[in-house]
């Protein structure tokens, strides 16, 4: 979705066009695949983290177009709403001390851009949702100055024919009632809301199936143990919010389509897959294009002309079905490569966290990608996606079912089992023990302490109301300690309750 769009309408003849396009794509990459045509030189990361913008009153700061200004550095784009922004760091190797260097990068990014933010009166916060957006803001005019942001919520919104729906049953604070969302948008500002950190890995074509398969597994655990995302227009809903909001505010169908059972565009998937094309024929077999804008290249003819194509509408499409773990076909300098994007991770609580999360996945991804008896062979779809839910609803205190333990609590799940796989796995990846110790050490007490974002900021929020403050206060209030303790870069497991 990063590329930009040339049209404002689209015609029958344009939609035609596109999807005979898109299948020429599909029968390229299907030709390099055969042919052993992708780069492979060594397992390089990547990272993509999005922002939010609050003000001095720890509101949305609607001025994202000033800040990425005054920021002034590539690394840093627009996001979707204005009090929104996007951090890209290269790629780099995995082996080594990649990930040390990944977490000084992103502490000087993010410290540099922290500070040029302040000379707008604003200050950039990583979390999953921001707890002190409010309905107004979801107002269409909130939309980020780019003309494909107004373009995909319109054509969104004519997929749907209908306003945008809300609805969210909470889980309880300790020792409160539960609380409910349910709310209108007439934007896919909601989707502003879910801030979130993007993992990237390359890998071999013919590895890429057991990759996707094992992030699938994973997926469930990841959010348990590293929510941060539990309030949303003042209310208190899931440890992970972002998962049921995300899928809601982008979801295209009517009552009438979902109750057929038509797949959503936010979609964690249908069954194990042994082949990264399964997934772009499945794009192509369930999803009417949002966006359908055409390139002059025509893929076939470049490959054989032994050019390499840039499956333009392959991509494009692919940005527009926003699978929780997503394959990604790129090219660099020339060289195609494949990478799988995970998504289900919020942003923050602070860089030493990010970065522990993404090794924690790496490594315990690697691990099962190299077992003997592949977990998914012994595990339903459904247990993996059900594990999504269950992880984000709850977080910590959820029950997660993982084969040969049964049904267990995130906490125990990777302390017992999945802890050991992903110190084998950074191992595998070449990874320097000084990195491996550092990273899946805060993982370790993480678990041990039984504290995620989500854990404080509901404690912290319970606190303050208790010892008076409204809910609105109670939210700026903890949003305003929040980001204190994000900037001291102490992980979340060491954060008090005062």
């Amino acid at each position: 979705m990063g590329r930009d769009v040339s049209r404002r309408t689209f015609t029958r003849q344009d939609r035609q066009r596109y999807r005979e396009r898109v299948r020429r794509c599909l029968d390229a990459l299907g030709t390099m695949l055969a042919q052993r045509r992708f780069s492979f030189p060594r397992r390089q990361m990547g990272l993509e983290i999005e922002l939010n913008l609050v003000d001095s009153a720890w509101q949305p700061a609607m001025v994202n177009g000033v800040v990425l200004e005054k920021i002034a550095d590539p690394s840093f784009t627009l996001e979707l709403g204005q009090h929104n922004l996007e951090v890209n760091v290269p790629p780099r190797e995995l082996a080594g001390d990649g990930t040390l260097g990944l977490e000084r990068e992103l502490r000087s990014l993010l410290g540099t851009a922290d500070a040029k933010a302040h000379d707008a009166g604003t200050s950039l916060v990583m979390i999953g949702v921001l707890p002190t957006l409010r309905h107004e803001h979801f107002d269409r005019r909130w939309l980020s100055h780019h003309q494909r942001y107004a373009l995909l919520n319109d054509q969104i919104f004519a997929a749907r024919g209908e306003e945008t729906v809300l609805s969210i049953d909470g889980v309880p604070m300790p020792g409160r009632g539960r609380e409910e969302l349910l709310s209108y948008a007439e934007s896919i500002l909601p989707e502003a809301a879910c801030t979130s950190v993007q993992l990237h890995l390359q890998v071999e074509p013919e590895d890429f199936a057991a990759h996707w398969n094992a992030a699938q597994c994973l997926a469930g655990v990841q959010v348990a143990i590293a929510a941060n995302s539990p309030f949303l227009l003042g209310r208190a809903l899931w440890h992970e919010t972002r998962i049921p909001l995300f899928q809601q505010a982008t979801d295209t169908r009517p009552e009438e389509l979902k109750n057929q059972g038509v797949r959503p565009r936010v979609w964690f998937g249908e069954r194990w897959i042994s082949s990264i094309t399964e997934l772009f024929e499945e794009n192509v077999r369930y999803f009417p294009a949002l966006l359908p804008d055409t390139g002059e290249e025509d893929p076939v003819e470049e490959l054989a002309a032994g050019r390499t194509p840039s499956l333009l509408e392959l991509r494009l499409h692919n940005g527009t079905v926003w699978r929780w773990n997503r394959p990604v076909y790129d090219v660099a300098d020339g060289v195609p490569h494949l990478r799988v994007e995970n998504r289900v991770l919020p942003a923050g609580p602070t860089v030493l966290d990010t970065v522990a999360n993404a090794a924690f996945f790496y490594g315990a991804q690697r691990a099962l990608v190299e077992m003997d008896s592949p977990l998914w062979t012994r595990m339903s779809f459904h247990a993996a996606e059900e594990n999504l839910y269950a992880g984000s609803r709850h977080g910590m205190r959820s029950r997660l079912y993982w084969p040969g333990a049964g049904w267990v609590s995130p906490d125990e799940l990777v302390l017992r089992e999945l802890l050991p796989l992903a110190h084998e796995g950074l191992r595998a990846c070449g990874v320097s023990d000084e990195a491996r110790e550092r990273y899946l050490g805060v993982i370790e007490a993480r678990c041990l302490a039984r504290r995620t974002g989500s854990t404080w900021q509901r404690e912290t929020v319970a606190r303050l109301e208790e010892r008076g403050a409204d809910r609105e206060a109670a939210l700026a209030g903890m949003l305003a300690r929040y980001v204190e303790l994000m900037n001291t870069g102490e992980p979340v497991h060491t954060w008090a309750v005062e």
